[in-house]
């Protein structure tokens, strides 16, 4: 899904929606409140207030991390968005993002993974891997399994856009409605303007507020300045992307985007080639979209995961010791 640009602006047409983003989040906003399963392990649940990209899965992959560091041993759930499998299931080395999704390919390179829809199930499985913690990327608003901890990532910029619900904006609740179900609020990059609404509400329940940045793999990024630069990013924010390179010294000529999970076909690889050796572009891109391309067998696809430079990206926490709170309070429910 490509995300229309007046969800992150006052604009007529999102005042047109409003009625039905009204529908929308209260058909949400009565799921939310529904009980969920009890899993046998505690839960710590990263999700979005809004549609689209956020910083969750490296927050997630953070997390997992930080447990493994503490001796913990984390089982990553995923719902595996764009992946044919329903689950529950495993996420083994030869999964490709066709079963699985892409989100799924990198988190099981931080810790174990379980692909499942039914999330009570995957809870089952994740257990069943000798899991001492779960940890969700997304499912805030799946009521499905109980959480322990509930960590709600925003993007600094963006924000909660123009404070409307879906399809009106990209809220996929109310606020009002989602806030008292989040445990913390951890915002990705400088917070502006559109992201004082969450602000005030975290603080009129004392709910922690966190501040971290994505930080870019030094080494990729010191191979790239000072060479031009073709990226190209199916995410939810590709902008994000760009801001990235362009911060860390290494800006893009060009960025082509493409709606959020996007699978590229031969058609947009012969494209993005033709691109790159016409001005004699260095083609780079994320580490997500490269988990998309891996293992492709037709030629341009399979060119343009040779030719293309993912970078990496590591969340950076700016309140470690209140992250480490959090999770012991969880880790002990």
């Amino acid at each position: 899904m490509r995300e229309p640009d007046f969800w992150w602006s006052d604009s007529a047409l999102g005042a047109l929606l409003s009625p039905l983003g009204a529908l929308y989040g209260a058909i949400t906003a009565a799921r939310m409140r529904q009980d969920g399963a009890h899993a046998t392990v505690p839960v710590i649940c990263v999700g979005n207030l809004t549609l689209g990209g956020t910083g969750k899965t490296p927050t997630a992959i953070a997390i997992a991390r930080h447990l493994v560091a503490n001796g913990e041993r984390p089982v990553m759930l995923t719902r595996g968005y764009g992946g044919r499998d329903a689950g529950p299931l495993l996420v083994d080395g030869h999964a490709g993002a066709d079963a699985v999704g892409d989100e799924p390919l990198l988190l099981a390179r931080a810790a174990p993974t379980v692909v499942a829809r039914d999330r009570a199930a995957g809870a089952a499985l994740a257990a069943a891997q000798n899991a001492t913690v779960i940890v969700m990327d997304d499912g805030l608003q799946n009521p499905s399994l109980r959480k322990d901890l509930v960590i709600a990532v925003v993007d600094g910029r963006r924000g909660l856009g123009n404070g409307r619900v879906f399809p009106a904006g990209p809220l996929r609740a109310p606020l009002a409605a989602q806030i008292p179900f989040v445990s913390a609020v951890l915002i990705v990059g400088t917070p502006g303007p559109a992201c004082e609404p969450m602000v005030a509400a975290a603080r009129a329940r004392d709910i922690p507020i966190l501040n971290t940045t994505l930080t870019p793999d030094e080494d990729v990024i010191a191979a790239l300045r000072g060479r031009p630069l073709l990226a190209f990013a199916g995410i939810g924010d590709p902008t994000k992307f760009a801001a990235t390179l362009t911060n860390a010294g290494a800006p893009p000529q060009r960025l082509i985007a493409f709606a959020d999970h996007h699978r590229f076909t031969e058609r947009d690889a012969d494209q993005l080639l033709a691109l790159a050796k016409a001005d004699a572009l260095q083609l780079v891109t994320t580490e997500k979209d490269q988990a998309r391309l891996a293992g492709a067998t037709t030629p341009a696809l399979a060119r343009l995961a040779r030719e293309a430079v993912a970078l990496p990206v590591r969340l950076t926490v700016a309140e470690p010791d209140a992250v480490a709170r959090l999770l012991r309070a969880a880790l002990n429910r």
